[in-house]
C-alpha cells in the first residue's frame, strides 16, 4: 500500500496522506513522494490546483513518534532536510494548494497544513503544536509560518503549550479559511479547486511567489511593478480583457 495516494481529475491534484493505520504520521518515502509530486506538478501545465488530505480517521498526526528516541542525529538532520524540502517544494510551486483537514492536524503536519496556501477544515478537527510535549521544537516551518498569521505572543503560546486547539479557534486566529461539516467537506473543498482551476492560475502563482518573499515595502512595489509589466503581456490578461468588455466569463489557460 502507497503511503501517498495521488489522483488527478481534469486540472485537479489531489494527494492523499495514506498511512491511516498511524494517523498518517509522515514517513522518510511520504515526504519523498510529497516532494518529487510538488516539484513535477510545477512542470505539469494540465494541473493547475493541488489538493492535499488524509486518509481514515485524521489529516495527519505528524511525525511517527513510534520512531522518537531511536534515532541518530544524523538520521534525524537528514530527516528534516528531506521534510523542508517538500515545505520549500511547495511554497514554491506557483499553483494554489489547498489543504482539507479533518481530525488531527498534529506537530509538523499542522505546519505541512500551513505551508499550503489555503487550509479548509472539518468544524470538529484539532490543531495541535505538539513538540514540546516530547523535548522537541517545531520544524517543517512552523516557526516561520504560524507567527506570521497568528503574531509571536499567540504562537509562542501555541508552541510552548502543545495544547490542542479547536477549529473555531483556528478560524477565529485567521489560520483556516471555512469550517465546513465533515460529510461535505471533500465535496466544498472539490469544488473550490474546481473554481480555481479555472482562473487566473498563472496570476495566482505569481501572487503567492511575491507574498511567500520576504522583503521590505519598497521591494515588494518594485517587485509588483516588475511583475505587472510581465503579466499585462499574457494571453489570460488580454482574455479577461476581452471577456470583460464582453460580458462573459473568462477563460483562462495559465498562459
Amino acid at each position: 500500500m502507497s503511503d501517498l495516494l495521488i489522483e488527478k481529475e481534469g486540472a485537479v491534484l489531489t494527494l492523499c496522506l495514506n498511512r491511516p493505520e498511524n494517523l498518517n504520521a509522515f514517513s522518510a518515502e511520504m515526504i519523498r513522494k510529497l516532494t518529487k509530486t510538488f516539484q513535477e506538478a510545477q512542470l505539469d501545465e494540465e494541473v493547475r490546483v493541488i489538493v492535499l488530505k488524509g486518509s481514515g480517521r485524521s489529516f495527519s498526526a505528524g511525525g511517527d513518534v513510534k520512531t522518537m528516541g531511536t534515532t541518530t542525529g544524523t538520521q534525524v538532520y537528514e530527516h528534516i532536510g528531506q521534510l523542508n524540502e517538500c515545505i520549500k517544494a511547495m511554497t514554491e510551486l506557483e499553483k494554489p494548494i489547498i489543504a482539507a483537514v479533518h481530525g488531527f492536524a498534529a506537530g509538523a503536519a499542522f505546519n505541512l497544513a500551513l505551508a499550503c496556501d489555503m487550509i479548509y477544515a472539518s468544524d470538529d478537527s484539532k490543531f495541535v503544536m505538539s513538540f514540546s510535549q516530547v523535548g522537541l521544537i517545531s520544524d517543517g516551518g512552523g516557526l516561520h509560518f504560524l507567527p506570521k498569521i497568528i503574531g509571536p505572543y499567540r504562537a509562542k503560546e501555541l508552541f510552548f503549550s502543545a495544547k490542542p486547539i479547536t477549529a473555531q479557534k483556528a478560524y477565529e486566529y485567521g489560520i483556516v479559511n471555512e469550517l465546513i461539516p465533515l460529510d461535505e467537506l471533500s465535496n466544498r473543498v472539490a469544488t473550490i479547486a474546481n473554481e480555481l482551476s479555472h482562473g487566473a492560475v498563472r496570476a495566482y502563482g505569481l501572487m503567492k511567489k511575491i507574498i511567500n518573499s520576504p522583503g521590505s515595502l519598497e521591494n515588494v512595489l518594485e517587485i509588483e511593478r516588475i511583475t505587472q509589466t510581465y503579466m499585462i503581456q499574457t494571453e489570460d490578461h488580454k482574455e479577461g480583457v476581452e471577456a470583460f468588455k464582453e460580458k462573459r466569463k473568462p477563460q483562462f489557460k495559465g498562459k
